[in-house]
Parts: C-alpha cells; sequence; structure tokens
C-alpha cells in the first residue's frame, strides 16, 4: 500500500548543461501532472507523463526541470557571442554604453546560459536516467508513507472490532434489559400483569425484533477483515479503501438507530469518530 504523497530529486550532466530534475505529489482522485520545463524542451513534458502513467495510478505530480550552465576555471567563453551581445545591448542604449568588470562578467554569463538551445530529443537519452533516479526516489518515499499509515489504520481497526465485540454483547442484554423496565411501569402504573400474558410477550417481541443489530455486526464484522486483508496489497486500493469506509460507516449508523442503550449509543459514536481518522488517512491512499 502507498501513500500518495512523495518527492524525488536527480541531477545530470547533459551536453554541458547541468539538469536539475525535481517531482513531487499530492493525493487526488485520479492522475495529474503538471510540469515546469525549459521553453526549448516543452516537448519532453509528453515522454515524461508517460514514464509517470506507466508508474503510478493516483496523484497530482509536479516536475520541474532546469538548466544552467557547467562553470568552473576551465571554462571557455565565447567572445565573438559576447561581443555581438554588447553591440546589440549599444543599439538599445542608443550610443555609448558604460562597461565595468561587473557588467562584462553578468554578460558573459548571460551569453553562455543562452547560448544555442540544445534539442530535447537530442538530451532525452541522457535526462531519462535521472528521471528514473528521482521517481524511484519517489516511490520510495510513497512507499514508507503508505507502511506507517497502513500500521496506523491498523490498530484502528482493531479498536473498532473490540467495540463491535463489546456492542454484540450488550445487545443480547437490551432485551432482558427492557422486559426488566417494561414490568416495572407495569406495576407502578397498577397492571397486574404476568410475565406470560400474551400482550406483554408481544411487546417484548416487537421490541426485540426492532433493536435486533446482530446482522449490521456481521456485516461490520465481515467489512473490517477485507479492510485489513486489503491493507496488506501491493497495489492501488484507495478507492476500494474509500468505498468501505462508507460500508462501515453505514453498519454503525445503523446499529445507533436501532440500539436502544446508553452503552451501545457512546460505542457507537467511538466507533463514528475512529471511522473519520481512517476516512482521513485514506484520502491519501494511491
Amino acid at each position: 500500500m502507498n501513500s500518495m504523497t512523495g518527492y524525488g530529486r536527480a541531477q545530470v550532466e547533459c551536453l554541458g548543461r547541468l539538469v536539475s530534475l525535481e517531482i513531487s505529489s499530492v493525493n487526488r482522485r485520479n492522475l495529474e501532472l503538471t510540469s515546469s520545463l525549459p521553453r526549448e524542451w516543452q516537448g519532453m513534458e509528453r515522454v515524461i507523463a508517460e514514464q509517470v502513467r506507466a508508474r503510478f495510478a493516483r496523484g497530482k505530480f509536479h516536475v520541474q526541470l532546469q538548466l544552467r550552465s557547467i562553470s568552473g576555471p576551465e571554462t571557455e567563453w565565447d567572445a565573438n557571442a559576447i561581443q555581438q551581445r554588447f553591440k546589440e545591448l549599444q543599439k538599445i542604449a542608443g550610443g555609448s554604453l558604460d562597461a565595468d568588470a561587473s557588467f562584462w562578467l553578468r554578460l558573459a554569463a548571460y551569453t553562455q546560459e543562452n547560448q544555442a538551445d540544445i534539442d530535447w530529443e537530442d538530451a532525452w537519452n541522457i535526462i531519462s536516467g535521472s528521471l528514473s533516479e528521482a521517481l524511484d526516489s519517489l516511490a520510495n518515499m510513497r512507499a514508507v508513507e503508505g507502511q506507517a499509515m497502513a500500521y496506523d489504520i491498523r490498530a484502528r481497526l482493531e479498536q473498532m472490532e473490540a467495540w463491535r465485540t463489546e456492542i454484540s454483547g450488550l445487545s443480547g442484554k437490551s432485551v432482558d434489559y427492557y422486559r426488566e423496565t417494561l414490568m416495572e411501569r407495569l406495576k407502578k402504573a397498577g397492571l397486574e400483569l404476568e410475565i406470560e400474558d400474551e400482550r406483554v410477550l408481544k411487546e417484548i417481541a416487537i421490541f426485540a425484533d426492532r433493536c435486533d443489530v446482530e446482522e449490521e455486526l456481521t456485516r461490520l464484522s465481515s467489512h473490517l477483515m477485507q479492510f485489513q486483508e486489503a491493507l496488506k496489497s501491493s497495489e492501488p486500493v484507495g478507492r476500494k479503501l474509500d468505498f468501505m469506509c462508507q460500508e462501515i460507516n453505514r453498519e454503525v449508523n445503523t446499529i445507533g438507530s436501532k440500539a436502544n442503550n446508553l452503552e451501545i449509543t457512546r460505542l457507537v459514536i467511538e466507533c463514528k469518530n475512529e471511522l473519520e481518522r481512517i476516512r482521513e488517512q485514506v484520502q491519501n491512499i494511491e
């Protein structure tokens, strides 16, 4: 099980440029991709998207790719290109142009950065390896966070199963409690009816049928076990878990509406609170 949140980064030297590639992802219902690429490499977005879609099922991904010159003591400046830039600036300035050492250094750096564009197709064979490296890093982060989320959810599911078992025990006593309460009320009202009286038995039977939650408890147990099994999957299960949260919530609500018992009501509220915490986690599962 994987999270949808992750980050990966890689660098590579490519045809005299240093390429920095960063990719991040956050939760989304489907897979979305945005990118920030150099103008001359916009065509690379399509092949990057293919690589992302081949490895991930859900999430909003953002890819940022930056280029800069590799400068150092062996850098060779293109004097002709620098002079040409200077002449262009002189024309814009309308004649003379003061140029100190700082100006020439900035002009040289700018010219070096904006020399002939590198075709993205020529660079792709080199950059594709770095993209794979960044995607590996991102996938690893998503997997690690996914395992942490699974551990947290399992603990919450176990707590909900404990409450389900407690509710099952309490529901079995609800009819007995109602029988005693009913007979006490009848006695206070001056109606000396026996427990075997047909009218009393009918009232108790109606109550027992109305507050019976065994079917709901059985389905809830099944949902909780299926949820636990889904957490072990290496496949994307986020949508499935989201649907199962809805089913669990439906059973818990029904139990709460049928059970005529204050302690059961308290446990139902606890279950709903815990389920909401699980649902928040599920929203970030791939």
